[in-house]
C-alpha cells in the first residue's frame, strides 16, 4: 500500500480547481480511482499533522496487514476552517468534483452539514455498530437516528494540576477529585495566597470552558431539538457564567488572548491548573523540566443535581461522502476505527489519542502508565471519564450562539445583571437563527 500525505500547498491547489469547476455544469464526479498497484485510491481530508493525519496513517497500516494492496490513502491536510468551507462551498453548489471519500468534521459543526446537505453523507448505520462508541458521540454524528460517522476522538475532559505547587500550598492531588467549580475555587484562593500562583488562564473570546461546564450537566445552548435557544432561563449557563466571574474577582485568571500565550501561562508556571481536553497532553508534556511535577484529576461539577464529573472539549469524527468509492470507504473505517482494537492502542502509544471505542477501553488499550504523570494511568482515566460524559443535540449554531454569548459574557463580567446579559442574549440568538 502506498501512503501519500499531500500538504496544505496542495490543498490550495484542490480548493481553486473546486471553484473552478462550480463555475461549470454540476457533476456527480470526485470519489475514488484506482493506483498503479490496482487498490482503490481514497481521498481523505483532516487538519493536524502530528494527530489527525497520523492517526489514519496508522490506520492505513493496520488495514494493509489485513488486506494488502485493497485501499491506498491520499492524506490531504487543511486546516479546519478550510475544510469547512471547502465542503460548505462545494456541497451548496452540488458540485462533488474535488471532494474526498472521507473527511474528519468537528462535533460541534456536524449536524450543520448533516441537516443542510442531508444526501451529502453516506450513512454508517450498518457499518458501525453504535453501543461500542459511547453514547454522547453517537448523538452528535447521527441526526433520526441513523448513524452518520465513526466517532473518533473524545476529547474528553479531566483537570490537570501541578502537584509541586499544590504541596507548596499544603494540599494534594486527592484534595482535589471529583471536587464541584466551587470547592476549585476555593482552593485557588488559597493556594494564591500561599504561593502568588494564578489558577487558570483564560480568552475571554472564547467560551470552551463554559461550553464543557455546561455539558457536564447534560445542557447546552439549545433545546432538545438542537435549534431553539434556551439562554435565558439556563440554570447550568448561569452557574457557569457566575463560577468564570467568581474566578475573575478573585484575581484568579491570567487573561490570554491566544493559543500560544495559553500554553506559555502553564509550560511556564504562571497557571498551577488547565481543565481542558486530553488533547492537551502533549502540550503538558512538552515541558520536559516538569515530568513528576503533573497530575490529573476529575473535571470538576457544576452545583446542580445531574452534574457530574466528566465532559467533553473539542472532538471530531470520520464522516464518508455520498460519492464513488463510498463503499470502500465505508469498509475501510469498519475495520480500522470502527472495530480495531490494535489501531487504538497504536493510536494511544504513538499520539496520545483516545478513542471513544468502547472495546479498546474493556480490553485494557489505555492501561499504560504515563510516566511524566508520575505514572499515573491517565489514558485508561480519561477512557473512563468519557462514558459519563451527558449526550447532548450540539446542533446546527453553536458557533454562531458562542459570538453573541461572548458579548454577554464581557457585559456580566463588566458588571452588567446576570438575567438580563442572558435575556438579551437570547433575544438575539432567536432573531438571528430564525
Amino acid at each position: 500500500m502506498k501512503k501519500r500525505t499531500v500538504g496544505a500547498l496542495l490543498a490550495g491547489a484542490l480548493f481553486s480547481s473546486l471553484l473552478l469547476t462550480a463555475c461549470g455544469s454540476s457533476s456527480n464526479g470526485g470519489g475514488s480511482s484506482t493506483s498503479d498497484s490496482g487498490a482503490t485510491e481514497l481521498t481523505v481530508w483532516a487538519w493536524d499533522a502530528n494527530y489527525n493525519v497520523r492517526a489514519f496513517e496508522e490506520a492505513e497500516k493496520v488495514y494493509d496487514k489485513e488486506v494488502p494492496d485493497t485501499v491506498d490513502l491520499k492524506i490531504v491536510e487543511n486546516a479546519q476552517d478550510d475544510i469547512i468551507q471547502k465542503l460548505n462551498t462545494s456541497l451548496s453548489s452540488g458540485v462533488t468534483d474535488g471532494l474526498p471519500n472521507i473527511v474528519l468534521i468537528e462535533d460541534y459543526r456536524a449536524k450543520s452539514f448533516l441537516e443542510a446537505y442531508p444526501d451529502s453523507f453516506f450513512p454508517l448505520t450498518d457499518v458501525i455498530k453504535a453501543d461500542d462508541f459511547t453514547d454522547y458521540k453517537v448523538e452528535a454524528t447521527s441526526v433520526d437516528g441513523e448513524n452518520y460517522a465513526v466517532p473518533f476522538d473524545t476529547s474528553s475532559t479531566g483537570l490537570y494540576v501541578r502537584t509541586d505547587i499544590l504541596e507548596e500550598a499544603g494540599y494534594t492531588v486527592d484534595d482535589l477529585k471529583d471536587i464541584t467549580w466551587e470547592k476549585y475555587i476555593e482552593i485557588g484562593k488559597a493556594v494564591s495566597e500561599k504561593t502568588g500562583k494564578k489558577l487558570i488562564s483564560l480568552d475571554v473570546n472564547d467560551l470552551g470552558l463554559v461550553r464543557s461546564m455546561i455539558n457536564s450537566t447534560g445542557s447546552w445552548y439549545t433545546g432538545e431539538d438542537g435549534k431553539t435557544p434556551t439562554l435565558a432561563d439556563n440554570e447550568a449557563l448561569k452557574v457557569a457564567f457566575k463560577d468564570v466571574k467568581a474566578m475573575y474577582d478573585a484575581k484568579l485568571v491570567d487573561d490570554n488572548s491566544d493559543w500560544s500565550q495559553w500554553l506559555s501561562d502553564f509550560n511556564n508556571g504562571v497557571v498551577w491548573s488547565v481543565p481542558t481536553g486530553n488533547w492537551i497532553t502533549p502540550s503538558i508534556t512538552a515541558q520536559e523540566d516538569q515530568a513528576g511535577k503533573w497530575a490529573v484529576v476529575s473535571f470538576p461539577r457544576q452545583e446542580l443535581d445531574g452534574s457530574v464529573n466528566a465532559s467533553n472539549l473539542g472532538g471530531a469524527s470520520i464522516y464518508v461522502l455520498n460519492v464513488d468509492g463510498k463503499e470502500a470507504a465505508a469498509e475501510f473505517l469498519k475495520d480500522t476505527f470502527g472495530s480495531s482494537t490494535d489501531l487504538y492502542k497504536t493510536l494511544v502509544e504513538n499520539i496520545g489519542a483516545i478513542g471513544s471505542y468502547i472495546p479498546a477501553t474493556e480490553a485494557g488499550v489505555y492501561d499504560t502508565e504515563a510516566e511524566y504523570f508520575g505514572g499515573q494511568t491517565i489514558y485508561k482515566d480519561f477512557a473512563e471519564w468519557s462514558t459519563q460524559i451527558p449526550a447532548v443535540n450540539y446542533g446546527e449554531n453553536t458557533y454562531a450562539i458562542e459570538d453573541i454569548l461572548i458579548k454577554a459574557m464581557q457585559n456580566y463580567l463588566k458588571g452588567d445583571d446576570l438575567d438580563k446579559v442572558l435575556e438579551n442574549a437570547q433575544k438575539e440568538a432567536e432573531n438571528q437563527l430564525k
